[in-house]
């Protein structure tokens, strides 16, 4: 169960509409919540995906933050859980997704490491607090999160391979 995640996005995460919050030079050497209060336009996926995994239902909170970057997501998820099983459940569900790799226990993602790519990397630490876990990700909000996952769609809906046109390396640094 999720107790609560955070979302630091860069500039487009927060959408492309003209309000002056989201000029760059707003944004530049800030960071700040938006969607505040239950309001994101994802929570009802969130809870939908959420609940049919648990089985009952399930309401997450979720706060994303502005990051003065052009591109990425990093979100941080507490969840409830021994640490190595939730690492080992997270490694083993993704063990064939040619885009996703789970880093070595203890690990954390960085935004940097997937810019420019349709990977995203997730990583898994202990808490402090025993039987929890922070579970950490990192992808590129404008190729993961929209055309790069397009082309991923269309490669299955069109019966070519998935990773057809998407295998290029993240540009680093």
């Amino acid at each position: 169960m999720i107790s609560s995640s955070t979302s630091n996005a860069g500039s487009p995460g927060a959408g492309r509409s003209l309000r002056e919050n989201l000029l760059h030079a707003e944004l530049s050497e800030g960071y700040h919540p938006y969607a505040l209060g239950g309001t994101h336009r994802h929570l009802g996926e969130f809870d939908q995906e959420f609940s049919a995994l648990a089985g009952r239902e399930v309401k997450i909170q979720f706060t994303p933050h502005l990051i003065p970057a052009n591109r990425g997501i990093l979100a941080t998820g507490y969840v409830r859980g021994d640490p190595d099983r939730v690492h080992e459940t997270l490694a083993a569900a993704y063990a064939e997704e040619p885009f996703i790799e789970v880093l070595p226990m203890g690990e954390a993602p960085s935004t940097r490491h997937v810019r420019g790519s349709n990977f995203c990397h997730i990583g898994v630490a202990a808490d402090r607090l025993p039987g929890r876990a922070i579970v950490v990700a990192a992808l590129d909000n404008l190729t993961k999160g929209s055309s790069g996952q397009a082309i991923q769609n269309a490669n299955l809906m069109l019966g070519l391979d998935e990773t057809e046109g998407l295998m290029l390396a993240p540009v680093f640094p």
